[in-house]
């Protein structure tokens, strides 16, 4: 991948997801999940100089999708699926979009690591993240964060009165092939 240049990525050429645990007396009757944002933009803008380098992320919260959960007393039925989903939307996220942007981006010489600090912003919140963005041979990106939701006022999703919880770690990973 030329170091220099404007990278548009999204779902048509990567993938944005999100990665969840279980914690409480009763996890193990819940689900770890993978979660997709099927509605995303991302722009990478790389100049000559670190000045004219910046990372934006924009995401439709009302976009994710759960695609597998692993664990649990019994498998995730699609009406399971839905539900989750209805309670991201409506509990946790509550419709409000998901804003990345850089605040510092710098590129390794080989050009094979990017390293990213920025401002992320979740239910009208803005807090610091940092993460690298890795460049292989063929071009293609991936990243990887771990984000606590208490930083961002996010209490974790509950039930079972408190038995079973999501935990407040999550992995948010990208991986893309710019066009």
């Amino acid at each position: 991948m030329p170091l220099q240049g404007s990278y548009i990525l999204g779902p048509g050429n990567g993938t944005l997801s999100v990665r969840t645990g279980r914690t409480g007396a009763a996890a193990k009757a819940g689900h770890d999940l993978l979660i997709e944002v099927t509605d995303w933009k991302a722009t990478l803008e790389i100049g000559d100089d670190p000045t004219q380098t910046s990372v934006a992320l924009d995401a439709d919260a009302a976009s994710l999708r759960v695609l597998e959960g692993k664990g649990g007393m019994q498998a995730l039925g699609e009406d399971d699926k839905l539900s989750i989903r209805q309670t991201i939307d409506d509990e946790v996220l509550k419709g409000k979009g998901i804003e990345f942007r850089s605040t510092e981006v710098q590129t390794a010489a080989n050009g094979s690591r990017i390293s990213v600090r920025g401002e992320l912003t979740l239910v009208g919140t803005v807090h610091p993240v940092a993460f690298d963005l890795l460049v292989d041979g063929d071009g293609t990106l991936s990243a990887s964060a771990v984000l606590k939701q208490t930083d961002w006022g996010i209490k974790p999703y509950s039930t079972l009165f408190g038995a079973l919880k999501v935990a407040d770690e999550v992995e948010v990973t990208l991986d893309a092939r710019p066009l």
